[in-house]
Order: C-alpha cells, then sequence, then structure tokens
C-alpha cells in the first residue's frame, strides 16, 4: 500500500451491503464488526494520524479515506514520520518482528468524523463531512481481557481516541449503504429509441460503442419494458413509479399526450417523484432535456407542473418535445390532423362568405351588408383562434428555459445537442462532492432528428442512424466526465429508452424511426412487444456484476422504488405503487422479478398482460385488444402517424389472443386451446389477476381532457412581453 496511509479491512457476518441494499430488517441479534488495521510498518498495527483507507473486505464497498486529527506518539512525544504502530509504542523497522493484528468491535454510537477522501486513479479528493454522513462507534476489545492488554498496552487515552475514529461504516444494518455512502445516480433516458438499434442489444450495423461499453460494465436487463407507449405517460410512470392512469396522464380517447407548453395539463402536484424524495435525502436533483409534464396551471408564472416543483432542484432543457415544427423547413408534425382540418373549415367558411359578398354585389342575394360583414368577422376570429396557437408552433413549444426563466425562445436545434452536453458536464463538476440525483433526459433519437456535421452522412441508415451514433457520442462524453471527476465507482448508472422505436416517422428519404429488433409493432402500441420493450443497462462497478444479462419482466417503474432505497429514502405508503425495487435482482440476491403480472394499457385501455410462471419458467402474454395495422399485413399503422388505443382501429378479441413469449418473443403464433392444453386455465388466471388489479384504481382528475389540453395564451411562457416572446442565449462554450 507505500506511504498512503495504513488501510482497514471491515468485514462482518454476513455482509452488510447485500443485506443493507436489499432493504432486509435488521436482524436482533448482530455479531460486531470487526476493523483489521494495516500499515506499511512492517506487520500490522501502524496508525497514520493524517489519513485512514478503509476498505471493505467484501469488493462491493468502495474505498474510502477517513481524515483524522493529528495525534501524539504512543509516549506523548511528537510523531517523526507521522506513523504510530501499536503495541509497545515502539516504531516498525525493516526487521522488526510483525505486531498481530489489532481487532476492534465496533458498538454503534453516533460520532461524527472530520470527512473522507476517495481515493481514485488521478489522487485523492478531499470531501466535507455533508459529502457522506458518516457515523462512528465507540470500540472495544472483542477477545479477552489478556489480548486487550497485549494489544492496548502502552497506548494512552489520546491515542485510543484516535482508534473511536476507525470504525467507519460501522451501521451494520439496512442503512449501512444508505447512510455511509449514498451513490451518485444518473439516469439518462433516450426518445424513441427501439430495443434493435443498440449494439449490446443485437445491432451490427449502428455503432453505438459508448453504450455497449455500458452494459459490458454493468447488468443488462432483457425483458425491461415501458409502463406506456407514448412520451407524456411513459415519463410519468418513470418518475412515479405509478401507472401514468393513477395520475390522470392518461386519455380515454383523443389526445394521448400533452400537445402545448401553454396546456393546463400535467403532472399533479401531489404525485411524489423519486426527485422529491431524493432532496428530501440531501441530494442535489438535476434534470438535463426534455421533461413533457406540462408547466403551469391558472398562471405564467405558478409553474405548477414544473420540473422545480417535483423535486428537482435545477433544470435546464425542453419543457415540451421536439416536434417536426421546431426546425423551419419541415412540414406540420403537431397535431398536423386537425391543423390541416381548421385550415379546410376555414377555407370553406370563407369562400362562403365571398360568395355572399359577390351575391349581394351582383344583387342576386337580399342580406344587408351589416350581415356580410357580421359573417366575415366570424370567419376571421376563427382563423385568429386557432392560427394564433398552430401559427407559432416553433415559438411557443420549441424553446429552452433554465429552472423557472426562458432562455432561448425559439431554439436554435443545431447547437442543442452541445448545450445539453455542457450543461450536464458542468452538473457533474458543480456537484461531485455530494450525492447526485442527474436525470439526463435526450432528445436523441425524436424526429426532427437533428444532427451535427460530425455525424452526418457517418451511418449506415441515413438520418436516423446518423442521430443514434450522436447519441452514443453524447452518452460517452457524459460517462466521460463522470470517470474525469472520479465518480465512475461510486456513481450508479442507468440507460433505457421512453418506449419503443417510431415505425410510422418516415418521409422520402427513408425510415425516420428506430427499430425494434424481432419485436412486434412499435411506439404507440401499448400492448405489442415492440411498442414497450426498450433497453435496460445498470452499472456500478464494485457492487453490481460486470457483463451480467438478467432474462425477467421488469418495468420502467421499477426504478423509482429502486433509487429510493439506494438514496437512503422510503417508498410512499399512501398510495399504490406499481413499481420493485431491482437491487436484489441485479445484486443476485433474488432470482426472479418481483412482478409474477404486469399490466399494459394504451391510454386508460387494457390492452394487453403478462404473468411470469415463475417455478416452470413460462411468460404467458394475454392480449385483449390489438390495433388494426394499416395497410393491412403490414406491421404498423402507416398513414395515421399512430396506430389508435380504440374505436374502429382497434379489434377487441374474445375470446383473448394467448402467446407463450418464453418460446415465442415475436409474438407471431397465437396459441388456442388446440395448440396449448393450457389455454383456458392460464387465460383464466391472468383474467382474475386483472380483475385484482383494477381494484386498486380510483379516479382521478384527467390531464388531458380537452381544457387541459387547448392552448391557453395566459399560460404560455414567454421571454419578453406577450406575444412578442423572443430571445436567444450565448454561443456553446468552446470546451463543448
Amino acid at each position: 500500500m507505500g506511504r498512503a496511509g495504513p488501510g482497514i479491512r471491515v468485514r462482518d457476518a454476513p455482509d452488510p451491503l447485500s443485506r443493507a441494499v436489499a432493504g432486509a430488517p435488521r436482524p436482533r441479534r448482530q455479531r460486531a464488526l470487526q476493523a483489521r488495521v494495516v500499515s506499511p510498518c512492517r506487520g500490522w498495527g501502524a496508525l497514520n494520524p493524517t489519513f485512514f483507507l478503509l476498505k471493505r473486505m467484501s469488493p462491493a464497498a468502495p474505498a474510502l479515506w477517513v481524515r483524522l486529527p493529528p495525534v501524539r506518539s504512543l509516549r506523548g512525544r511528537p510523531a517523526r514520520s507521522g506513523l504510530l504502530c501499536a503495541g509497545k509504542g515502539r516504531k516498525a523497522r525493516p526487521g522488526r518482528q510483525a505486531l498481530s493484528p489489532l481487532i476492534l468491535p465496533f458498538r454503534e454510537r453516533a460520532t461524527p468524523v472530520a470527512g473522507l477522501m476517495t481515493k481514485g486513479r488521478g489522487g485523492g479528493t478531499w470531501t466535507k463531512p455533508s459529502r457522506v454522513p458518516v457515523f462512528c462507534s465507540a470500540c472495544q476489545c472483542a477477545s479477552s481481557q489478556n489480548k486487550r492488554n497485549q494489544h492496548l498496552d502502552g497506548i494512552p487515552r489520546d491515542s485510543l481516541s484516535v482508534l473511536l475514529l476507525l470504525c467507519l461504516l460501522s451501521r451494520t444494518s439496512e442503512l449501512n449503504v444508505a447512510n455511509a455512502f449514498k451513490p451518485n445516480i444518473l439516469l439518462i433516458m433516450a426518445d424513441d429509441l427501439g430495443i434493435g438499434d443498440l449494439g449490446c442489444y443485437g445491432n451490427d450495423t449502428l455503432r453505438t460503442p459508448n453504450i455497449d461499453r455500458l452494459a459490458e460494465e454493468g447488468v443488462r436487463l432483457t425483458q425491461h419494458l415501458a409502463a406506456a407507449p407514448l412520451c407524456t405517460p411513459s415519463r410519468s410512470s418513470f418518475l412515479t413509479g405509478r401507472h401514468s392512469l393513477r395520475s390522470g396522464m392518461e386519455a380515454d380517447d383523443g389526445y394521448r399526450a400533452l400537445q402545448w407548453n401553454g396546456g393546463s395539463g400535467g403532472l399533479p402536484a401531489n404525485e411524489t417523484t423519486f426527485a422529491r424524495i431524493l432532496q428530501q435525502q440531501g441530494y442535489a436533483t438535476g434534470l438535463i432535456g426534455k421533461w413533457h409534464q406540462g408547466v403551469n396551471c391558472e398562471s405564467r408564472t405558478d409553474h405548477c407542473h414544473h420540473p422545480l416543483n417535483h423535486g428537482f432542484d435545477y433544470f435546464y432543457g425542453m419543457p415540451f418535445t421536439l416536434v417536426d415544427d421546431c426546425q423551419p423547413g419541415m412540414p406540420p408534425g403537431l397535431d398536423a390532423t386537425t391543423r390541416a382540418r381548421l385550415w379546410h373549415y376555414t377555407q370553406m367558411a370563407a369562400l362562403g362568405v365571398l360568395t355572399v359578398a359577390v351575391g349581394k354585389t351582383w344583387r342576386l342575394i337580399s342580406v344587408s351588408w351589416k350581415v356580410v360583414l357580421g359573417a366575415a368577422s366570424l370567419v376571421f376570429l376563427f382563423f385568429i383562434s386557432w392560427y394564433a396557437s398552430f401559427g407559432f408552433v416553433r415559438r411557443w413549444n420549441c424553446i429552452l428555459m433554465r429552472n423557472h426563466d426562458v432562455t432561448e425562445q425559439p431554439m436554435v436545434l443545431e447547437r442543442t445537442t452541445s448545450l445539453m452536453l455542457h450543461e450536464a458536464i458542468s452538473y457533474i463538476e458543480r456537484n461531485k462532492h455530494r450525492p447526485f440525483l442527474l436525470f439526463v433526459s435526450l432528445l436523441h433519437v425524436h424526429i426532427p432528428l437533428v444532427t451535427t456535421k460530425q455525424f452526418l452522412g457517418k451511418s449506415q441508415h441515413g438520418l436516423y442512424g446518423d442521430n443514434v451514433e450522436e447519441m452514443d457520442w453524447l452518452v460517452g462524453e457524459i460517462l466521460k466526465a463522470v470517470d474525469v471527476n472520479g465518480l465512475k465507482n461510486m456513481t450508479f448508472t442507468y440507460f433505457t429508452s421512453d418506449h419503443g422505436g417510431h415505425l410510422e416517422a418516415r418521409d422520402e428519404r427513408g425510415q425516420l424511426g428506430g427499430w425494434n429488433g424481432i419485436f412486434r409493432g412499435g411506439k404507440g402500441m401499448g400492448g405489442w412487444e415492440g411498442g414497450i420493450r426498450v433497453p435496460g443497462i445498470f452499472r456500478w462497478p464494485g457492487v453490481l456484476p460486470a457483463g451480467q444479462m438478467i432474462h425477467e419482466p421488469t418495468s420502467l417503474m421499477d426504478v423509482f422504488p429502486t433509487v429510493v432505497q439506494l438514496g437512503g429514502g422510503n417508498v410512499p405508503q399512501d398510495r399504490v405503487i406499481d413499481g420493485r425495487s431491482l437491487v436484489p435482482l441485479l445484486q443476485g440476491a433474488a432470482e426472479h422479478s418481483a412482478h409474477e403480472f404486469l399490466f399494459h394499457y394504451c391510454g386508460k385501455y387494457l390492452h394487453a398482460a403478462r404473468w411470469h410462471e415463475q417455478d416452470r419458467g413460462r411468460l404467458w402474454k394475454v392480449h385483449y385488444m390489438t390495433p388494426q395495422f394499416h395497410p393491412k399485413g403490414a406491421g404498423a399503422c402507416y398513414g395515421r402517424g399512430l396506430c389508435p388505443c380504440s374505436g374502429d382501429g382497434v379489434t377487441q378479441h374474445s375470446p383473448p389472443l394467448l402467446f407463450d413469449l418464453s418460446r415465442d418473443p415475436s409474438e407471431a403464433e397465437p396459441l388456442s386451446p388446440g395448440s396449448e392444453p393450457r389455454y383456458h386455465s392460464v387465460v383464466a388466471l391472468v383474467g382474475e389477476a386483472v380483475d385484482q388489479h383494477r381494484k386498486t384504481l380510483s379516479p382521478v382528475p384527467p390531464q388531458f381532457s380537452l381544457s387541459n389540453i387547448i392552448w391557453k395564451p395566459w399560460l404560455q411562457p414567454c421571454c419578453g412581453t406577450f406575444p412578442l416572446c423572443a430571445c436567444g442565449q450565448d454561443e456553446v462554450p468552446s470546451e463543448t
């Protein structure tokens, strides 16, 4: 170990890390933790008065350095070399007989220490006491009185006070990790990324080396599922650990996602996000990128749905989402069907008024000019009423905000990637001395697929492939910032997508949406696997096994209790939480997922449910409703933008379709009573689970109602004086 300082290996039985992180209850009688003092002195027992390296015998815990106050030698004289050796008060010199190990059992007694130093490749980083809330304990000798005299003979009280501070990580119950070492939490979510777009999930034509390396260094889930097939409801479930319809973030019919920054719908203030809980646990909580959970309720400045009202203490990014309208020159993207219909109605009404005016002029119609002018005024008011919103989509929706302030309106997409990267790296650097939660909600790979010149034309799959490879580079730069700041081993990192790839996104240049691999369906389809199966990659070096694959059904909703547990918080008990902590599964403490049943919604309509028959290794999927593909036989609803959840575009199945995903993951061959003897019993059992699930639902105010969805000018975020909203920001810093 050299002259860096003595080491203390902490051990117990059984390993408290697995028990603590897994949330197991504390046993009544716990064998005391033991510390073994190791030093650069020849043998055991030297104490460095400045730093102590504490390293668990379990490889799951990172090495920590604890700073101690200066002490005097065992005989009261100043220590010449800064090293004190236990036993007899003598310096250890080469050739001198090694001293026997000093065993220190711990008893809990809260005593704050001076601080911690984390040792990395580039040296040490001093941390104030607030970085890691450490508790020490009083130490007593575990051995007999003779052994105690043998080890502590000649050590005065001032040196014993030093030994008391060696009891770091002494909380051997469920708070061992949560309190003694709170990991940083980095969550990265792509937008509209297909599970088949990544090399680590089978793609051999797109280059995603950084995400692939993340998977190699961590755990990869192969059955990770979004709770909804569209942006707004999926992210609502991700943030709260609850099905989005429990918070009103789903629709019966019509709009299935928020449409305007100036709408009044959004994530209700009474919903609890993982950011709010971690903020209460002392974490810095930041969100960089896409929000799409609403902004205001009653006024332009109430920010009732804003990230800062949901537990994040810093926000930089888009309060809405990317749409084609954000890119000048692109055809209308936001609610294009409604916009076309309104324009058609306006033209027809204007033509009617013009016809009446011509008839009046030629005296073919006996109508007063007041009536003609009144009708023309009504047509003009109708036109203004919808064009004030749809005619300025880019100005109203395509904006950037820092906290509550609009910084760019409209945003310049060509430099947005650099701005987001700069903000993410800056946030990591600003908060590297305290535990932080950073949610990087990427704008990639949602249309219009704005890609920098560095990546244009470089992939084998056109503009979409270019955008995927740029996204991978962006993820790599963020992970590099974690490494450069010495935070890799103390950061829990997660990568996913909000739902499946958008199959209907295409133009004359080709496919603009993602590839969902072997899975059927895509974005907007709540039942088919292609709409909800997403990447799930976790990394925490030294804690989670590297290169591990888990073939158990899990959900984006599981991230909520997982993050809350790692951050030392408690999952709310006053509401239904649909997610389950993934920690036991990720660490290998649990063989199976905590989910026996999972329910898959499209809007408020239950399209499918799955049953994990763990004892037999079977994974059953029951479909109650499926969208009608257009044209018939295609794999998507081309020409409609997205497949519907209900109505004429959906087929209701009675009896339901049954698939065995353990043998048919592509859902290509539905089972029947003739091909599956257990058909009726499986369908009946899943049906009972659905009935029990529905009993947990209760009515809530709908956030996607027409009154909440429509654009309201008094709610529109604006920099400057409304409606003259326009502002820019400084150029991107040169280092990014």
